[in-house]
């Protein structure tokens, strides 16, 4: 496994975490230390004088050593619009220096780090970033997480495209199956595994309770190593 990889997806609310924790969980059952990050989080609530991010605190109990909630989420906003809007309306800036930093000390201590993004892969930051620039900052290859659902072909050759137009290693996608009224699951698989140039690394299978400890199985380590 590298020293890191980024996370993203073709929408907002199609797994990506399920996959980051999922992720975290086989190479901390293949002997790995590990870290997880969410740099950037829209939607939070007061927790202890703190404001939290739902997302960000499940990847924190899942790194292998107790880390700090700011290193893992060092941008957090309550409002659960997009980052930009969201900062703005705090009158903050979403600072990638900052974000930077944060990662620099995980990787310094964890040889894999798995930084999640937030919603899809164009999401600006603010009038002149995005979430492009952090991934180039960063470095880091990508995985794509695939939510299956009608639409989901298109958004996910779209997303493919532009990860690479961006310069950027697509290391892989992962299907997830979070509707359980689609109908054509493998059909959409064999469309979208056809159409990519990159491993098919993972399927997740539809779950009414969210059970990351039951879900690191579906994951080929071996595409990502």
């Amino acid at each position: 496994m590298s020293k890191g990889i980024f996370i993203t997806g073709t929408d907002t609310g199609i797994g990506k975490t399920r996959f980051t924790l999922a992720l975290m969980t086989a190479l901390k059952n293949q002997g790995h230390q590990v870290s997880g990050m969410k740099p950037i989080a829209s939607g939070a609530r007061l927790k202890n004088g703190r404001i939290i991010n739902e997302d960000a605190e499940l990847i924190m109990r899942y790194c292998s050593k107790s880390t700090d909630y700011h290193l893992i989420n060092p941008a957090v906003f309550e409002l659960a619009v997009a980052p930009h809007i969201a900062s703005s309306k705090k009158n903050e800036k979403i600072d990638l220096n900052q974000i930077i930093a944060c990662y620099r000390e995980l990787a310094s201590n964890s040889r894999n780090v798995i930084v999640e993004g937030v919603g899809g892969w164009r999401v600006p930051l603010s009038n002149k970033e995005s979430l492009v620039d952090l991934v180039r900052s960063l470095e880091l290859p990508v995985i794509m997480v695939v939510g299956l659902k009608l639409g989901c072909i298109n958004h996910a050759l779209l997303t493919a495209e532009a990860i690479k137009a961006d310069g950027l290693i697509l290391k892989g996608w992962v299907s997830n199956r979070l509707d359980k009224d689609y109908l054509f699951h493998e059909e959409t698989i064999e469309t979208i595994k056809a159409a990519l140039e990159c491993p098919h690394i993972a399927d997740l299978p539809y779950m009414v309770n969210f059970e990351p400890d039951k879900l690191f199985e579906n994951i080929d380590l071996s595409d990502i190593s």
